[in-house]
């Protein structure tokens, strides 16, 4: 492999994304989105000593979520669209190896997806006008990011050299990356509520004069299913959202409460993996009482992002791997209907 033909690839790949003038709307359009959605989230955190650190998640969070939408058409052709325009040959008998076009690819895919950043690096500077924000938050954050720009492309770029046809190849990387975004969350919901557990609650007097529960006696008993998503809670773990949030350090106000959109999708997650078989929701039990603070669940429950993290690695890397083998030439097998030259 030869970093210069990499680097001439994915010149020629950027080059010709940026002759389109639908590419410049579209960064213009999402530049508009965060102005709006800057103005709401000062409004949403303005009660508080953390705006910065709200804003900032928020915002972060938009940025994967246009990675999301629209890094699968701009790498999910990458391939086999040059192959459906007979400029991949062309490539193929130069001294360029499949490792620099693959390589070349990936890296104008994931300057893309970057492009998306960088238009949020002003809306990102404005957001730490509001103070409380984390150093080591902003620098988790932005990494883990753009660790998920990386793989978002991969797949796009991997699809597009497994798959024939253009269409099909976008069609599949939106499918996977919304097994990733939404299955994920749908196999967690519905696989929850399909394993339920009975729990029964005692029920006591009530003394309306004093306020307060006699609980020395017992007047009946009612029992009723609970959803078990403890049991389902690892299904989110390699969810972008769910990476993103679990691996960034969280900040909490005094009260033990997190301050920014990553301690509170954290806390959403962590709080899915406590039983409800042990928690007593009983007034007289006694873990009543003492129910615990977001805080004290987020540091007595297991952290996922690295796993999640490392299955979406696992599964970027085994279609580039497929698709690094599907495009090196000379080929020994093509789809039917397959454009050489």
């Amino acid at each position: 492999m030869s970093l210069t033909n990499i680097a001439v690839i994915a010149r020629l790949e950027l080059t010709q994304r940026l002759r389109s003038v639908g590419w410049y709307v579209l960064l213009g359009v999402f530049a508009v989105i965060l102005i709006g959605v800057t103005l709401l989230s000062f409004a949403v955190y303005s009660w508080g000593d953390f705006v910065g650190a709200g804003v900032f998640s928020i915002v972060v969070h938009m940025v994967l979520l246009l990675v999301v939408l629209v890094s699968p058409t701009l790498s999910g052709n990458a391939i086999n669209g040059d192959r459906d325009a007979a400029t991949l040959a062309a490539v193929q008998v130069t001294s360029a190896s499949t490792g620099d076009i693959m390589l070349g690819k990936l890296f104008a895919a994931v300057a893309t997806g970057g492009a998306f950043l960088v238009v949020a690096l002003p809306f990102l500077a404005i957001s730490l006008l509001g103070g409380g924000a984390n150093p080591l938050v902003l620098l988790v954050s932005l990494l883990v990011l753009i660790a998920e720009i990386v793989i978002v492309a991969a797949i796009g770029v991997a699809l597009s050299g497994l798959i024939a046809r253009p269409l099909f190849s976008v069609a599949t990387t939106y499918l996977v990356v919304a097994g990733l975004v939404l299955g994920t969350v749908i196999a967690f919901g519905l696989g929850g509520a399909a394993v339920r557990t009975e729990v029964t609650q005692e029920m006591h007097d009530y003394d309306p004069e004093t306020g307060q529960v006699d609980c020395s006696t017992v007047t009946g008993t009612s029992s009723y299913d609970v959803p078990r998503f403890d049991l389902v809670w690892w299904a989110l773990a390699a969810n972008p959202f769910v990476v993103l949030a679990d691996a960034t350090p969280t900040e909490y106000t005094p009260q033990g409460y997190p301050v920014d959109m990553f301690g509170q999708i954290k806390l959403g997650v962590r709080s899915a993996q406590l039983s409800p078989v042990v928690q007593n929701w009983d007034e007289c039990g006694e873990d009543f009482a003492a129910y615990p603070t977001p805080r004290e669940v987020i540091d007595s429950t297991v952290p996922s992002w690295f796993v999640g993290l490392g299955v979406q690695v696992v599964l970027a890397g085994g279609l580039f791997a497929g698709a690094w083998a599907r495009t090196r030439t000379p080929a020994k097998r093509l789809p039917p209907g397959t454009r050489i030259a």
